[in-house]
């Protein structure tokens, strides 16, 4: 099972102060992990992106490291799942609502517009994957040799060429 087997819809845009990411992910749960999140053990995923610069005379120079980290989780009290990132949280009334919200980025700021070369190109990549580290130890250990406790998530990766910018007449 992959996490980000494919994406929709990716764009780097500037809008000014910075570099805004908006992709959308494939966020496929297995019956297990499903299972244990309506039992009240909370997964957590994270978002991860990376821009570098290849330079063939010397390892690629990283210029931006970003992620976020989501918390899923379900309130048997309520029948809600929750999701939480960045101490905030929203509420909803199915798991499917949940993944579908934490499948979609819009507009999150990755880098300042400084840390690019406009003409320079860039390699980009981007993934969302289920963070094993944060599952409680007995599940960790199932991790190590269940597919279904491990998704593998792999990079999206693409080429990154700022454009110059228009000067004003």
């Amino acid at each position: 099972m992959r996490l980000a087997d494919s994406l929709p819809r990716l764009d780097l845009s500037a809008d000014g102060d910075g570099w805004l990411l908006s992709a959308e992910f494939s966020v496929p749960l297995t019956r297990s992990l499903e299972d244990a999140v309506r039992r009240g053990v909370p997964l957590y995923f994270v978002l991860e992106f990376e821009l570098t610069r290849p330079r063939w005379w010397w390892t690629d120079e990283r210029i931006a490291e970003r992620s976020i980290s989501y918390r899923l989780s379900y309130h048997a009290l309520t029948r809600q799942f929750r999701l939480g990132s960045n101490g905030l949280g929203q509420n909803f009334d199915t798991l499917y609502e949940a993944v579908r919200t934490m499948s979609g980025i819009r507009g999150w700021r990755v880098m300042g517009v400084d840390r690019v070369v406009p003409g320079t190109r860039y390699e980009a990549q981007v993934r969302l994957r289920l963070d094993t580290s944060q599952l409680p130890k007995p599940f960790q250990i199932s991790a190590i040799t269940n597919r279904d406790w491990n998704p593998q998530s792999e990079w999206k990766r693409f080429t990154f060429l700022p454009q110059i910018p228009k000067s004003a007449p």
